[in-house]
């Protein structure tokens, strides 16, 4: 990532304008792997200052650095932004924002950053999200299209590749890799809950014991049912105006969750609820709080 305050004016330049058409910003931009100088990059502009919009307005030449300081790209043009905004007689409308926009190509590679392919014979992956099962899913499907021995996992993130020395072939052989279908192992069971907008998300892997939980009218109960007599799971949900809802199924967190929101149960209610649950360890998965 490079940024750059932009400081586009003098004092002396500054006098001579008008000052309300003078914005002060910064200029960001993302240094893609194998840039080379010479080549364009897109250039994010933000105003740092009481500017109502730079919509129409125009970068001067800015130095864009690094963390070390050293000045990796120049970038100037005009700015593009998609907000619009009109005021008059007191009264303002403006659709997005107009005091952010972008430069396409606006800046220019001035320097390279030295980027190997790989380390001696092994180029080496590492997932997004540690997981043993996908790890194991992605060595299994390089061996067996590449060759036996090929891949080997390091850790639940990390893969060694053994790739060939010569550079085309190792293109050729990364191209190749790149194109593997693998379908990722199941994660780990998991609810995020986001109690500003009351949404719920949660993995297949989620599931419940029994419990009995109160929560001010609510009232669940859940019952883990027999599953070696092929007996499902019994999921009650009440209120105390009277209304009650049975959800037969296994003892998982959809069914709860939807026989919640018949009930009109509100976020907070929910967030209680599973809280709860998952205090008393009758909730199988992870609880996160966005």
């Amino acid at each position: 990532m490079l940024s750059q305050m932009g400081v586009n004016l003098t004092t002396d330049q500054a006098t001579k304008l008008q000052l309300k058409n003078v914005a002060g910003v910064v200029v960001t931009a993302t240094l893609p792997a194998f840039a080379k100088p010479g080549q364009p990059i897109d250039v994010t502009v933000s105003s740092m200052g009481n500017a109502k919009s730079i919509r129409g307005g125009t970068l001067l030449m800015t130095q864009l650095k690094g963390a070390d300081g050293q000045v990796y790209a120049i970038a100037q043009g005009n700015v593009l932004v998609g907000g619009v905004g009109a005021s008059a007689g007191g009264s303002k409308v403006t659709v997005n924002h107009l005091s952010a926009g972008r430069v396409p190509g606006g800046a220019t590679v001035e320097r390279s950053v030295p980027t190997s392919v790989g380390q001696g014979g092994f180029i080496y992956y590492e997932l997004e999200n540690m997981d043993f099962g996908t790890a194991q899913i992605v060595v299994d499907a390089i061996n067996k299209n590449m060759g036996a021995g090929t891949a080997q996992a390091v850790d639940g993130r990390r893969i060694a590749v053994r790739a060939p020395d010569e550079l085309d072939a190792r293109v050729s052989f990364l191209g190749r890799i790149d194109n593997l279908d693998v379908k990722p192992a199941i994660g780990l069971a998991r609810v995020i809950i986001n109690p500003r907008t009351g949404s719920v998300v949660m993995t297949q892997k989620v599931t419940l014991q029994s419990c009995a939980v109160a929560h001010g009218s609510l009232s669940v109960t859940v019952d883990g049912g027999q599953p070696l007599t092929g007996q499902g799971a019994d999921i009650q949900v009440s209120q105390a105006n009277g209304s009650l809802m049975n959800v037969k199924a296994g003892a998982n967190l959809a069914d709860v969750v939807k026989a919640l929101n018949a009930l009109g149960a509100n976020p907070l209610d929910l967030l209680a609820i599973l809280q709860a649950m998952k205090a008393a360890g009758a909730l199988r998965a992870d609880l996160e709080v966005i």
